[in-house]
């Protein structure tokens, strides 16, 4: 009882506090407002969180009255005076709030939390997607990448960044200290954007190899014991292999492409031998699209497939027999890429290549090509065999892919494919015909 008492002693204070912060016109008193409204949302339980955004969503929402009769004098005059009362009145009190927030000391790690408790009530209230975007929108502009700093990550880097590397790795797991100081060694990078209020908090970061040519296998990129290539002059590639996000409160604030622009322009003004850019990715998804039925969606771009390549994508399903076994049950019953028939390769490169090539721009394709096509890389070769790792055999039968980043083309590339255009080489070209 003196728990539940304490509870809803907790949510009317921060209620309350965050009244008085909206409320208030001067700056005087606004900071110390703006810690007492953390510190109050910091005692609520994981069920007040509900609670504290639905009354942020109903309670501090536009005047509908206001809006409507500032967008009527807009259209009638969209003078300077009109438009500045239409932005007052169209923003809603929360936007105001966030900002009053930020200001608090350790206010905007403050945010990034809030934001990573709303989005975990997101699918259950989806009426509150009204609050995530006025708090996306206004983490975007704070976490802009004019405002981040890149730094490269290496041995000597302060330890609890170190072990955030451990701790986020999302792409290829690092095991331990002895992994990690393999990927920190000379022919291998590591950069992170860093914001000036999170100096020891890396928000984004990648990994590179330095290589003679261009990767098609990943357990030589991630293995701890592998020989470190000492020589500068035998460094012609730069792969990216990984790339993660640390903060959850930061999803869908756009960070990674710039950061692999940013690293890619650094590395070639250190090593300018450095001619070419690609990725060694995975393709997550691949089995799951195949396994509904490789439809290939909406796009531009499938809407102008050959026929040539629906006939090959017809006879590349038909070939894997899906229906009298499916993927899991042929990964249970020891499936492996050195085992495959000649024929169920083709299939599968085939299949592979159409989803990257054909659906990425569509809504259902495949999130890691659209992050690398839409940063302006180019589809460049699929890998057999590259990735044996159970999850690699479970989620994509081994197969990974090089995106090629050609500064140079990198803009077009960019332009092309937001209009649902995806670049490709002529290799996977071939590959699509079956």
């Amino acid at each position: 009882m003196l728990e539940k008492l304490a509870k809803a002693r907790y949510f009317s204070r921060v209620v309350g506090a965050v009244n008085r912060l909206v409320s208030e016109r001067g700056e005087s008193n606004a900071v110390s407002m703006a810690d007492e409204v953390i510190n109050n949302y910091r005692k609520l339980s994981k069920d007040q969180h509900v609670r504290f955004f639905t009354f942020l969503f109903e309670k501090l929402n536009p005047d509908a009255a206001a809006v409507v009769s500032a967008a009527q004098e807009f259209a009638a005059e969209a003078n300077a005076r009109n438009y500045i009362r239409l932005q007052r009145a169209s923003e809603p009190a929360r936007q105001e709030l966030f900002r009053r927030l930020n200001r608090a000391k350790n206010g905007t790690a403050a945010l990034v939390a809030m934001r990573r408790d709303l989005l975990q009530v997101l699918d259950k209230k989806p009426e509150l997607t009204a609050v995530d975007f006025d708090l996306r929108h206004l983490l975007s502009s704070w976490f802009n990448p004019g405002f981040l700093k890149m730094h490269r990550v290496d041995w000597k880097s302060p330890a609890e960044v170190l072990e955030k590397l451990i701790q986020h790795e999302a792409v290829h797991a690092i095991d331990g200290w002895d992994d990690l100081r393999r990927r920190l060694q000379p022919d291998r990078r590591c950069f992170a954007f860093f914001h000036p209020q999170l100096p020891n908090e890396p928000l984004i970061f990648v990994e590179v190899a330095l290589l003679p040519e261009i990767p098609s296998l990943i357990a030589p990129l991630v293995d701890k014991k592998a020989e470190t290539v000492e020589q500068v002059s035998q460094y012609k590639v730069a792969a990216f292999y990984s790339i993660s996000n640390c903060e959850p409160g930061l999803r869908g604030v756009s960070m990674g492409n710039f950061l692999i622009k940013r690293v890619a322009e650094q590395l070639h003004a250190e090593f300018p031998g450095l001619k070419t850019f690609v990725t060694l990715s995975p393709i997550p998804g691949f089995i799951d699209w195949i396994a509904a039925g490789a439809e290939l969606g909406n796009s531009p771009a499938a809407e102008q497939v050959k026929p040539a390549v629906k006939l090959a994508r017809e006879n590349a399903l038909a070939s894997l027999h899906l229906e009298s076994k499916s993927w899991p049950e042929r990964i249970s019953a020891g499936w492996h890429p050195d085992s495959a028939s000649e024929k169920e390769k083709a299939a599968l490169m085939c299949l592979a290549s159409i989803y990257l090539g054909v659906c990425s721009p569509a809504r259902q394709g495949n999130p890691v090509a659209k992050f690398h096509l839409g940063n302006g890389a180019k589809l460049h070769q699929i890998n057999w065999s590259a990735d044996l790792s159970r999850k690699g055999l479970r989620q994509s039968a081994s197969l990974m892919v090089n995106y090629l980043y050609d500064l140079s083309a990198v803009e077009e590339n960019h332009e092309r494919f937001a209009n649902g255009e995806v670049i490709y080489s002529r290799p996977v070209a071939k590959l699509m015909a079956g």
